[in-house]
């Protein structure tokens, strides 16, 4: 009979570790490969120190796995995440105090179910199914217009590998940690953000396997000093891969709105954000036609780009609202890349959003 993962997992609970527990529920097997009858996997310890003092455990896992029927050979390495710490001081030495620095990144940390963020009230993800669709130009909108009711707002850019709301908002400053275990966000327009932007240069690109993004946003969620919000909007990126299944997995969301154009292309995708929204069991608020028409700026012609009504006529199969219908705008572009969104100023887009603020509020969420 083959040998499984399965199996392997199962008999690697058999390890203990010094501290408690076993190297699978730790959650320290990574990269655990079967090929024939050859096992192959890493024990990933925490630190340097943590690995020093787990000893011959690389000894006791293969000898464990050996003794699976079917198994020929087994290769185990241990690694360690993270640099090695820095020596003790001298003796009499005074130790100095930690920089107030919190590490973004990281595996994410094991939680009963989905938790209540302190002090927010609603939780609201924007989501679309796929990129190019203006998700982000309306949640740091929708932020601001929330703001200009009188509604305290967070908004958190959890587009973890592509971040743009340091850019739409105006701020790029990198956030503080004062005990080097919370983040305090920032504040523009009257709205709190947080971006992993914030914290790691423009141009520089974030290479992150999907635990590191799950480990991240964790952290942007429970361990930013939100203080207490009406509503935090969660701009998600495009698509439905391990960030929005962390955030549904843990976090209590209020719901989703789901941002298309009114093509056909845009439509297929944001079908599939709908329909995993409903298999993680996160209401939809409703839905977004962005795009929707242009209007030319000298002439006053109407022109729908990239068609129109096809959001309409989705929301109302699927007996959801739909909330807004935005505009495609030179402005709002430029808006946005100026760090001043479009819903600050008094003109037909910003009292779009206004009108889309004003709708989320009275239906109580946000």
């Amino acid at each position: 009979m083959a040998i499984t993962e399965q199996d392997v997992k199962v008999a690697l609970t058999g390890v203990a570790l010094p501290d408690g527990g076993d190297i699978v529920t730790r959650d320290m097997v990574r990269a655990l490969r079967i090929d024939g009858d050859k096992v192959s996997f890493v024990i990933e310890a925490a630190s340097p120190e943590q690995a020093q003092a787990l000893g011959d455990i690389t000894a006791t896992a293969e000898k464990v796995v050996a003794a699976l029927p079917g198994v020929g050979k087994v290769s185990a390495v241990l690694t360690a995440h993270g640099p090695a710490g820095k020596p003790a001081p001298a003796p009499g030495a005074r130790p100095a105090a930690p920089p107030p620095d919190l590490k973004i990144g990281g595996h994410p940390k094991p939680q009963a179910g989905p938790i209540r963020i302190e002090g927010v009230a609603n939780v609201i993800a924007v989501a679309s199914g796929k990129g190019g669709v203006g998700k982000s130009t309306v949640s740091s909108n929708l932020a601001v217009a929330l703001a200009r009711q009188g509604r305290r707002v967070g908004l958190l850019d959890a587009d973890i590998l592509g971040p743009s709301q340091p850019r739409m908002m105006g701020k790029n400053r990198k956030p503080q940690s004062p005990d080097g275990k919370t983040l305090v966000p920032l504040d523009a327009h009257g709205v709190k953000f947080m971006s992993i932007g914030l914290m790691v240069p423009e141009k520089e690109a974030l290479v992150w396997r999907g635990p590191m993004l799950m480990g991240a946003l964790q952290q942007m969620l429970l361990q930013v000093e939100w203080g207490e919000l009406d509503a935090l909007i969660v701009d998600l990126p495009p698509g439905t891969g391990d960030v929005q299944l962390t955030l549904s997995q843990k976090t209590e969301v209020t719901g989703a709105i789901v941002v298309s154009t009114p093509q056909d292309v845009a439509l297929i995708d944001a079908r599939k954000a709908i329909s995993m929204f409903g298999k993680v069991n996160t209401p939809i608020i409703g839905l977004i036609e962005n795009m929707s028409t242009y209007v030319c700026p000298d002439c006053g012609h109407e022109a729908h780009i990239f068609g129109h009504g096809g959001v309409r006529d989705e929301a109302a199969a699927m007996g959801v609202p739909l909330l807004a219908t935005l505009p495609l705008s030179l402005d709002v572009r430029l808006a946005g890349d100026e760090g001043r969104p479009i819903a600050l100023g008094d003109g037909p887009a910003a009292r779009a959003y206004g009108d889309l603020a004003r709708d989320l509020v009275a239906r109580g969420v946000a």
